[in-house]
């Protein structure tokens, strides 16, 4: 009898510390402790557990039978090596508790039903169920890998790891974009960047089809991919039977591995070839070469050196300050491109000529030159920065700015082919997790009860103070939220000290007065003040400080700090030398080549805000008095009161509840009360290119006998249906300085951008790669 009560106990244990492997129920754990708490798909190929991602640091994730990693939950937040669980509550809710005191990360479901479960599935999706019911899935939230059959829609991305030895998210993403394209992005703290499908080529070229309402890519059975822009292709194991997936890898190429009989993945397709044309593959200042002896190879630029030598992503810097123009030359790199950064392009222009402008612009640091055939002419592109270089299948060759001294001890030869680095082994970063035991506090229990009692009564004390204080230093609302940006946050007395009592004022809009000032640092600034002290007046004041914070791009203006003080509400940026261009469109003195450079310049601010900031932005007041011009007439968007930002996981459009803009440069869709996109800036620079090109306002006005004469899109409209059109709508003031066809060219392009159907309208984006190319 006694050994029949001990054999069931022993029964008991066992299987009460036995591995889940057909499930989790409501109320059971997995922990972390034991390894053999798993839930294992019924064919076996895949697992669910704790997987260690460093020294005492796990996530929970699910895998492959040879351990290769397909979905992580917590993939930047690892959990301790102790006292971590993996909990399915009653009430329904998946959680995943670090170091058995706080929740990391969960699923946020509920349920009734005490027949609540999770199981893994044969297709290595992870569910949790009531039923024949999904509460959740982890199809739904894919990390870096895509398995056969999971569909990728507009709520997903895959997102690459930082390295083979760090799962944490890296910089590459794969997303559909707002423009319903299937796109590969590199997004570091630094820089946005699209870089697949080409960004060189047209989205019709490169055969997609953009704003198509369904979203939706699958990877199936059989090794065919299909997205609903259009792009499709076959792995080239095509058929049934070997075991795929589709991976975004820390090199930031998308690729479809199958796996064989010897347990080891091959790769059956990979989007990019030339592996150096993957943006930020070298980091910045640096060169991308590529041969099949030796792989990918990363170097420095000549005078340059490693920002950190065990990754190639934060690239190089320079080992020298920036030369004065007498001191500079240029060093040729032959087959070399760097893409991106341009801040100016001629076409058809000496290398003489070229190199003379870049030693007169203290931004530009180097340039491309290269052979036009189809037009029968060179071109040089102007760098602002020096990213994504690489010497792949190039015609074209790369001018350095450098110092002189730098350039005659510099031997292409030797730089770039034997003091090349190899791009280094993985270095396994340790992630360390520590952790401090949670002692027993009962003794403590009396003790932390009175502590509590006494704190309670301190912080009633403390609300009831501030409340009657706030209500004599000021009646104003105070709903502004702390803004999260870099820059500093000023005093009123300081900028009241700094703008001598406001005394020299620069500019005035209908919310704002704008007033030039001169800091503690020497540095003159602009200083906005608004006027408004309503509701719509602090919401247009955290529209601009949430804004600015999120920005960089050399055609914004640059923000230094704000003021949020009582009733004031203040901003203060740089200060722009030559004011507004609607100042200086009135002036009449802006040349063609100014104005040319200007609608570039813009082009490429909006378009930074559309597509390239981590939230897309929508200005919502475009228009020649937010265009500043600085000392050299380099345009920079301005004034984001009115603006609006989406994260690029939302949806494509926006909600308003009021209009935005100023009339003249408002689109259709706002008096349609038509969904908005970022198309209505795109209709405002249309408007404002039209009156750069022909000076004349963009609201009906009357001509000299009186006579009320149409808005200008719908003048340019009429004119160019006739003969010889260009002198007759182009600026007086800059008659015989422009080139003919590339007018002809500018005025298609404004008046594409004035279409009144959004749909006809190019992206921001497009209009610059159509500037730059013409």
């Amino acid at each position: 009898m006694a050994a029949s009560i001990f054999l069931l106990l022993t029964i008991i244990i066992l299987s009460s510390s036995s591995s889940p492997s057909h499930g989790l129920t409501g109320g059971s754990s997995l922990f972390v402790e034991n390894k053999d708490d798993l839930i294992v798909s019924p064919n076996g190929l895949f697992t669910a557990g704790f997987h260690q991602a460093g020294q005492n640091a796990y996530v929970f994730a699910v895998w492959f039978r040879d351990h290769t990693v397909v979905w992580m939950a917590n993939r930047d937040a690892p959990v301790n090596g102790k006292r971590s669980k993996l909990s399915l509550w009653k009430d329904g809710n998946l959680v995943l508790i670090d170091a058995g005191q706080y929740i990391i990360w969960s699923t946020k479901t509920e349920s009734e039903s005490s027949s609540v479960q999770l199981k893994i599935h044969n297709t290595g999706n992870l569910m949790l169920q009531q039923q024949q019911q999904t509460l959740w899935q982890s199809f739904d939230y894919p990390t870096d890998t895509l398995l056969p059959n999971q569909l990728f829609t507009r709520n997903t991305q895959l997102v690459s790891s930082r390295s083979f030895s760090n799962h944490s998210s890296g910089f590459y993403k794969l997303l559909f974009d707002r423009d319903s394209v299937l796109r590969l992005v590199y997004d570091s703290p630094e820089t946005t960047s699209l870089y697949w499908p080409d960004p060189r080529l047209t989205t019709y070229n490169s055969g997609r089809f953009q704003y198509i309402y369904s979203r939706r890519a699958i990877l199936d059975s059989y090794g065919q991919f299909n997205s609903t822009d259009g792009f499709r292709f076959t792995s080239a194991d095509f058929g049934m039977g070997p075991q795929r997936m589709m991976r975004l890898d820390t090199d930031g190429n998308l690729r479809v591995y199958s796996l064989d009989r010897g347990m080891k993945w091959e790769v059956q397709w990979q989007a990019i070839y030339p592996i150096c044309r993957i943006d930020g593959t070298c980091g910045p200042n640096s060169l991308c070469t590529y041969s099949l002896e030796s792989g990918k190879k990363c170097s420095c630029l000549h005078g340059h050196k490693m920002v950190n030598s065990k990754d190639w992503s934060y690239g190089c810097e320079p080992e020298f300050h920036m030369c004065k123009k007498d001191d500079c030359d240029f060093i040729e790199l032959h087959y070399t491109e760097f893409y991106g950064y341009d801040i100016l392009f001629h076409r058809n222009i000496t290398l003489d000529a070229c190199k003379k402008d870049c030693l007169q612009d203290d931004t530009c640091i180097g340039f491309n030159f290269a052979w036009k055939a189809e037009g029968r002419y060179f071109f040089c592109f102007l760098k602002s920065s020096l990213h994504n270089g690489y010497q792949v299948g190039v015609n074209a060759t790369m001018y350095i700015k450098l110092q002189k001294r730098l350039v005659s001890s510099f031997n292409e030869k030797i730089d770039f082919s034997q003091s090349s680095f190899s791009c280094p082994q993985p270095v396994v970063t340790p992630l360390i997790r520590s952790y401090e035991k949670i002692h027993d506090t009962r003794p403590l229990g009396s003790m932390l009860l009175v502590g509590c009692t006494i704190g309670f009564i301190e912080i009633i004390c403390i609300v009831f103070f501030w409340y009657c204080s706030s209500k004599h230093v000021s009646t104003t609302k105070q709903i502004y939220m702390p803004a999260s940006t870099g820059f500093r946050k000023f005093t009123y007395s300081e900028l009241k000290k700094a703008s001598r009592n406001f005394s020299e004022e620069i500019g005035r809009g209908g919310a704002s007065i704008v007033y030039k000032a001169r800091l503690e640092d020497n540095r003159i600034a602009a200083i906005k003040k608004l006027t408004n002290s309503d509701d719509q007046g602090e919401d247009e004041f955290q529209a601009e400080i949430s804004t600015i914070g999120r920005m960089n791009h050399m055609n914004l203006i640059e923000t230094w700090g704000y003021c949020a003080e009582g009733k004031h509400r203040l901003v203060v940026y740089e200060y722009m030398e030559n004011g507004s261009l609607a100042h200086n469109l009135g002036l009449g003195k802006l040349d063609w080549a100014t104005r040319f450079n200007i609608v570039i310049g813009t082009a490429k601010g909006l378009a930074y805000l559309h597509e390239e900031c981590l939230e897309w932005i929508l200005h919502c007041d475009v228009k020649p008095h937010n265009i500043l011009l600085d000392a050299n007439y380099n345009p920079k968007v301005s004034d984001f009161g009115l603006s609006k930002w989406l994260d690029r996981g939302g949806g494509d459009q926006w909600n308003f509840s009021m209009m935005r803009g100023t009339r003249g440069y408002m689109a259709p869709e706002w008096v349609l009360n038509l969904p908005i996109t970022s198309k209505v800036d795109v209709f405002s620079y249309g408007v404002v290119m039209l009156e750069m090109l022909t000076g004349r306002s963009p609201a009906h006005t009357s001509n000299e006998n009186g006579k009320a004469r149409p808005a200008i899109t719908d003048w340019v409209r009429d004119w160019v249906q006739r003969d010889s059109w260009v002198e007759e709508v182009v600026d007086p003031s800059i008659r015989g300085e422009y080139d003919r066809s590339t007018m002809e060219e500018m005025v298609r392009i404004a008046l594409q951008c004035t279409e009144e159907d959004k749909e006809a309208r190019p992206t921001m984006s497009q209009v610059v790669n159509m500037l730059l190319h013409m």
